[in-house]
C-alpha cells in the first residue's frame, strides 16, 4: 500500500462529504509551464475527482488566458477571470507604513475593486461556502474582510521575503543602488509578511524553511506545510536508451534565478564535464530565454530550446539533471519532474528546499560548480549508479509527492478548519 492510499484510509477514512469551495487565485490554472499555476490546476483536478463543487475567481495577466479556460473549466462549477490591476510602488509603501490601510473594508480601497465586487456577487448568490481558499499573497490577501465569515485558507506558495533575501545576497557584490534596492524590497516584503496572514484560518506554504520565516515574522500566523506534487502518470520515463550523454536543466528562463543558474552551467560546470566527456550535450529547456542565453544556442554542444510543447520528451533524453540554483524560495517543480522521470539529479541545497531528499541516496547535493561537474561525470560514466539514483528519486516522488497525496492533505486541513470554525461560531 502506497503512502497516499494509507493516508486516505487512516486519516480521511470513508468520508464522503461534498464541499462547496470558493477558490480565489492570483493567476489562472493554465499554462502549466508557469509554475505558480500548477497547484491550482492539479488540486482542483484531484478535488473534482472527489466530487467537490469548486468555484474559481482568478486574476489573469495575458490576453491568451481568456481562451485557455478550455484546458481546465471541466474541474470547476464555474470560472470567472478578472484582469490583474497595476499596483504602484507608492501604494505598496502606503500600506506598509499606514496600519489603517492594510486591510480594505470596501471595494474602493482595493487594488482591484472589480475582484471585490465579483467575490461579493458570489457570496450573494451562494451564501453557503464550506471553505474559501486563496492562492497568492499580496495579490489576494486584501479580500480577507470579505471572506472572513467563512472557514478560510491562504496558500502563498512560499515566503516572498525569503526569495528576495536570497536574491539580495546575490546582489551583495553589485552597485550601491542595486544593494539598496534589494534591501528595500526585502524590508517591504518582511513588513507585509509580519501581518498579512495573521487572521486567516491557516497559511499553507510548500517548505519548512518558508514556514519558519513566516512564523518568525508573524507569530500570530497559523502556518502549515503541504508540498507541491507531480503527475506521476504523465511524468514517467519510457526507459529509452540514451544515444549520447545529455546534461539538462529546465525552467522558465525569464525568471532570474533560472537564468543565473543556466549561466553557471554554461560557464562553470559544462566546460568541466566536456573536458572528461567531449561528446556530452547541454540542453537548457524552457520558456522565455533572454537574448543573452539564446546566444549560446548551437554553440559547443549547447541547445537552448525555448518553450517546448512537452517537457517529458526532453527529460527522457537527459542522462543527468543538474540544478545549480543559487537563489529562490519554495519547492522546485522542475526537480520533482526530473525525479519522477527517473533522471538522476545533482543539485544545490536551495534547489531541493521542501523535498525530503537524502544525499547519495536519491540525489547528490553539492554547492560548488566543480563538484557538480564531478558528480555529473560520475553519473554519465557509471550507468548503474545513474539508474540507482534515478530509481530512488522516482520512488520518493511516488511515496510523498503525488498530487493525490497533496489533495488528501488539503482535504484533511479543510475539514479541521471547518470544524474549528464551527466551534468558534
Amino acid at each position: 500500500m502506497d503512502l497516499a492510499t494509507a493516508y486516505r484510509e487512516a486519516v480521511l477514512g470513508s468520508r464522503n462529504r461534498i464541499l462547496n469551495i470558493l477558490m480565489i487565485s492570483r493567476c489562472p490554472p493554465w499554462p502549466l509551464h508557469l509554475g505558480d499555476r500548477l497547484i491550482v490546476y492539479n488540486l482542483a483536478r484531484e478535488l473534482e475527482k472527489h466530487h467537490h463543487r469548486i468555484h474559481l475567481l482568478a486574476f489573469y495577466q495575458r490576453p491568451t488566458d481568456l481562451a485557455d479556460t478550455t484546458y481546465y473549466e471541466q474541474f470547476f462549477h464555474d470560472v470567472q477571470l478578472v484582469p490583474e490591476p497595476e499596483r504602484s510602488g507608492v501604494s505598496y509603501m502606503w500600506r506598509r507604513f499606514s496600519k489603517g490601510a492594510r486591510l480594505p473594508t470596501r471595494a474602493s480601497q482595493c487594488w482591484s475593486p472589480e475582484m471585490w465586487r465579483r467575490i461579493q456577487a458570489k457570496k450573494d448568490a451562494e451564501r453557503n461556502y464550506d471553505i474559501v481558499h486563496l492562492f497568492g499573497s499580496v495579490t489576494v490577501y486584501e479580500y480577507y474582510h470579505l471572506i472572513r465569515e467563512f472557514p478560510n485558507i491562504i496558500t502563498p506558495y512560499e515566503s516572498y521575503s525569503l526569495l528576495l533575501e536570497t536574491q539580495a545576497a546575490e546582489a551583495s557584490g553589485g552597485s550601491i543602488f542595486a544593494r539598496l534596492n534589494a534591501r528595500l524590497r526585502v524590508g517591504t516584503a518582511r513588513r507585509y509578511e509580519s501581518w498579512m496572514f495573521s487572521d486567516f484560518g491557516r497559511t499553507v506554504v510548500v517548505s519548512k524553511k518558508d514556514a519558519a520565516l513566516i512564523q518568525q515574522l508573524d507569530p500570530a500566523a497559523r502556518v502549515a506545510v503541504i508540498p507541491n506534487g507531480v503527475d506521476i502518470d504523465r511524468f514517467s520515463s519510457s526507459n529509452t536508451a540514451h544515444k549520447q550523454p545529455v546534461v539538462m536543466f529546465t525552467g522558465n528562463f525569464g525568471y532570474k534565478p533560472n537564468f543565473d543558474a543556466a549561466m553557471i552551467l554554461i560557464k562553470k560546470i559544462y566546460p568541466r564535464i566536456r573536458k572528461h566527456i567531449p561528446q556530452v550535450q547541454l540542453m537548457l529547456v524552457g520558456a522565455d530565454p533572454p537574448p543573452a542565453l539564446q546566444s549560446f544556442d548551437k554553440m559547443k554542444g549547447i541547445t537552448v530550446t525555448g518553450r517546448v510543447p512537452d517537457m517529458r520528451v526532453y527529460l527522457d533524453q537527459a542522462t543527468v539533471f543538474v540544478s545549480p540554483l543559487q537563489s529562490g524560495a519554495g519547492i522546485k517543480n522542475k526537480i520533482l519532474e526530473a525525479m519522477a522521470m527517473s533522471c538522476p539529479v545533482v543539485a544545490t541545497p536551495i534547489s531541493l528546499d521542501g523535498i525530503d531528499v537524502s544525499n547519495n541516496k536519491n540525489v547528490f547535493i553539492v554547492n560548488k560548480p566543480s563538484e557538480m561537474a564531478e558528480w555529473a561525470v560520475a553519473l554519465i560514466k557509471n550507468p548503474a549508479l545513474a539508474e540507482r539514483i534515478g530509481a530512488a528519486g522516482r520512488a520518493l516522488v511516488e511515496e510523498k509527492y503525488t498530487w493525490s497525496y497533496v489533495a488528501d492533505q488539503y482535504e484533511d486541513l479543510y475539514e479541521r478548519i471547518i470544524a474549528k470554525h464551527k466551534q468558534n461560531s
